[in-house]
C-alpha cells in the first residue's frame, strides 16, 4: 500500500505548531489580510520570532504573501493567496469535526496538568 505524497505534504505543512491556525487566523480576516502586529495580539501564545519564522515558511509554501505599501511608514500585511484560501475551505469540516468530537475542557485540564496522559 503506497501512502499519497501529496497528503504527506500536507501535514507536513500542517502538522507543524501554528500553521494551521495563522491559515485559519487569516481566513478569518477581512480580505483574509492582516498586520504582524495584529496576529501577534490575537494569537498570543505565539512569540514573535516563531510568528515570524512561521509566516517565511507559508510564504516559502505559496499559502500567504507579504505585502508591502511604501510611504511613511511602510505598511507590511500578510495575506492569504488562492492556494491558502482554498487551504482554509479544506480545514473547515476537520473543524466542523473537532467541534463535535473534542472535549475542549479536558484539554484544557491536561494542559494545566490537573489529568495526566495514560
Amino acid at each position: 500500500m503506497n501512502i499519497c505524497p501529496y497528503l504527506e505534504l500536507s501535514f507536513q505543512i500542517l502538522g507543524k505548531k501554528w500553521n494551521g491556525l495563522i491559515i485559519h487566523y487569516l481566513s478569518l480576516c477581512k480580505d483574509s489580510t492582516a498586520h504582524f502586529t495584529e496576529m501577534k495580539r490575537d494569537l498570543p501564545d505565539i512569540t514573535p520570532r516563531a510568528l515570524s519564522l512561521k509566516l517565511s515558511e507559508l510564504i516559502e509554501h505559496g499559502l500567504i504573501e507579504k505585502n508591502v505599501t511604501g510611504g511613511s511608514p511602510v505598511i507590511i500585511s500578510y495575506e492569504l493567496t488562492e492556494k491558502g484560501r482554498s487551504l482554509s475551505i479544506a480545514l473547515q469540516p476537520i473543524q466542523k469535526w473537532a467541534q463535535e468530537h473534542m472535549d475542549l475542557e479536558a484539554k484544557k485540564q491536561r494542559k494545566r496538568g490537573d489529568l495526566y496522559e495514560e
